[in-house]
């Protein structure tokens, strides 16, 4: 292992390596910055100009451009509600009521800080565990990805501050909007109206942009004046700086964070947004006081970044030891491997260990580089929440219009953003929380996929989902979930029914005396 390390170090500090693992960090993080042009579009531009390149040096450019992405995109989430990616959507939640209540730079900071310490226990578990987590990987099949996804669904309903069957309701929209596009199995279009543009489905991007960013406009327009400005906190190095004990407050929601994110990162098709959603999830349920959550609680910031960057590193695990892509973004990786003549399997690191281990070191090179790129701009990010806001909601809706039609080069994109903004203030007026929506849509095919593939294989026996182990436990703890929430609601209901009747008798007795 030592050995492997040095060899990794050797190679991930040569000159040009570390030139090309700081231009892809550079433009990933900016890039990122953008909403609507993710990690995706990022490789999917810049991966021609890596074919002249040496292989350990033009994965590095891309492994930066993709965690780059990832660092970059929470800062819009942040500071404008605004996520560019459906992984930071839930950072919305409590970055947003933090940037308006003046702690827009801590927030900031502390993603930063957790997404760096995330990267750290990923590449942790990617040196040690590495085909150990690949057997792991091999032990869920469809019965189990239902089951796991199923939980993950319910768990979504503790995303909302309001009540859980709300929550719920707003998990079971996003699914049904999940339906809307062609059947994976038979090729029928569902749920299309006659209108070819949603026989692909509705657009993740349009989506997430549409139910926080042109929401959140909408909800603010017309609440704020002419030369309102979100906050007017001044930006100094004590405003950047976390308040006193939040680092300390934030660290166990990291830990948990990062290895819910290390967990979901080696699945493949889970990766970080399931693994930030699940990480927020869990820190509200956890906590002693979760009314705090929605409103600003550094842990709603700590816990999902840590998670998803977690998660964006354990991503490689399959990619590179399995030639198993977990998503689109691993896919590209892969395609890039193979353009370079490099087979992915067991033996690359036998038969490349200056690659695997330089890319991994290269893990740690490219996350600090962007901690120190990041740092000092923190302050320039948060003076746009200085700027009057009639000036910033235009330049919001632009970025979104651009984003999302850049994305499929199509307005009928637009259109639909603009759509699900005006749905998604309907729903947040009305008490529906978005992010529980938003998973119930990332998770409403692999759900229904799953499930049609497990019942396949069984022959349409129900009790697959009950049969086997892993399986078991998560129907199991989701069973258990749903009576929780109905012994909350019974509970509610009774004492409410009490309260009324104790007023009644009060009045009552008043009256005769």
């Amino acid at each position: 292992m030592l050995d492997n390390l040095i060899l990794g170090f050797e190679t991930a500090f040569s000159l040009h390596n570390l030139f090309y693992s700081l231009v892809g960090v550079f433009f990933g993080n900016l890039i990122g910055v953008l909403p609507g042009i993710g990690a995706l579009a990022a490789i999917s531009m810049l991966l021609p100009i890596t074919y002249g390149l040496d292989p350990t040096g033009a994965l590095m450019m891309l492994a930066g451009l993709y965690y780059g992405t990832s660092f970059g995109g929470a800062t819009t989430s942040i500071l404008l509600n605004l996520p560019g990616t459906a992984s930071h959507a839930v950072v919305c939640v409590d970055g947003n009521p933090m940037a308006k209540q003046g702690r827009g730079g801590s927030a900031i900071f502390i993603a930063m800080f957790a997404s760096f310490l995330g990267v750290c226990a990923g590449i942790v578990l990617m040196m040690l565990f590495s085909p150990m987590l690949t057997d792991v990987a091999f032990l869920f099949g469809p019965a189990e990805y239902f089951s796991l996804m199923l939980m993950g669904l319910l768990a979504a309903s503790a995303l909302t501050s309001g009540s859980p069957l709300k929550g719920i309701a707003s998990v079971l929209l996003g699914l049904i909007f999940g339906v809307i596009g062609t059947d994976v199995n038979s090729g029928v279009a569902r749920f299309d109206f006659g209108i070819p543009e949603l026989q692909d489905g509705l657009s993740l991007v349009a989506l997430a942009m549409g139910l926080f960013g042109v929401a959140d406009v909408l909800a603010n327009a017309g609440r704020l004046g002419k030369g309102t400005i979100i906050t007017n906190s001044k930006v100094r190095g004590g405003s950047i700086r976390p308040a006193k004990g939040e680092v300390r407050q934030s660290m166990p929601a990291i830990g948990r964070g990062a290895g819910l994110g290390s967990f979901f990162g080696i699945l493949p098709g889970a990766g970080g947004t399931i693994a930030s959603f699940m990480s927020y999830a869990m820190e509200k349920k956890i906590s002693k006081t979760p009314k705090r959550f929605g409103r600003g609680a550094i842990e709603g910031v700590a816990g999902p970044e840590a998670a998803n960057s977690s998660a964006a590193i354990t991503a490689f695990i399959p990619t590179l030891t399995l030639g198993i892509p977990g998503d689109a973004v691993m896919a590209l990786m892969l395609g890039a491997l193979m353009i370079h003549n490099i087979t992915p399997g067991p033996q690359m690191m036998v038969e490349h260990p200056s690659l695997f281990w330089g890319l991994l070191v290269s893990f740690w090179v490219g996350n600090l580089l962007l901690l120190l790129l990041n740092i000092p701009l923190i302050g320039m990010w948060v003076k746009l929440l200085s700027v009057p806001y009639r000036l910033i909601y235009p330049t919001v809706l632009f970025l979104i219009c651009i984003g999302v039609y850049s994305s499929n080069n199509n307005l009928f994109d637009v259109g639909m953003v603009l759509a699900i903004g005006g749905f998604g203030y309907l729903a947040s007026s009305l008490g529906f929380q978005p992010a529980p929506l938003l998973l119930g849509f990332v998770l409403g095919p692999m759900v229904e996929e799953n499930f049609r593939r497990a019942l396949l294989l069984s022959r349409g026996d129900m009790l697959v989902f009950f049969s086997r182990p892993i399986s078991a436990v998560c129907m199991a703890i989701t069973l258990l979930m749903l009576a929780v929430i109905a012994y909350k609601r019974l509970r509610s209901a009774t004492q409410g029914r009490k309260a009324v009747e104790s007023e009644a008798l009060a009045t009552a007795s008043q009256g005769e005396a």
